[in-house]
């Protein structure tokens, strides 16, 4: 299930809920004043390998290593 990000307008609090795919907004609480009307947000994801963060990645140069993949840079 995926983890959804959602703001309350009445009281700005910024919040995630895990829930199902294509369930709405319309069973969502503010965990703080418990209000109804609160707004989805466009959030983004992080996507690494295993074995580290940002800098091995750029280390490993990108490619699966396998003659087919490249390097992925030019």
């Amino acid at each position: 299930m995926p983890l959804y990000e959602y703001r309350c307008p009445a009281c700005h609090e910024r919040f995630e809920v895990l829930q199902r795919v294509g369930d709405g907004a319309e069973s969502v609480r503010c965990p703080e004043c418990g209000a109804r009307d609160v707004a989805r947000q466009l959030s983004t994801f992080a996507a690494g390998h295993a074995g580290g963060g940002a800098s091995s990645f750029a280390d490993a140069g990108g490619g699966c290593g396998r003659p087919q993949c490249g390097s992925g840079f030019t």
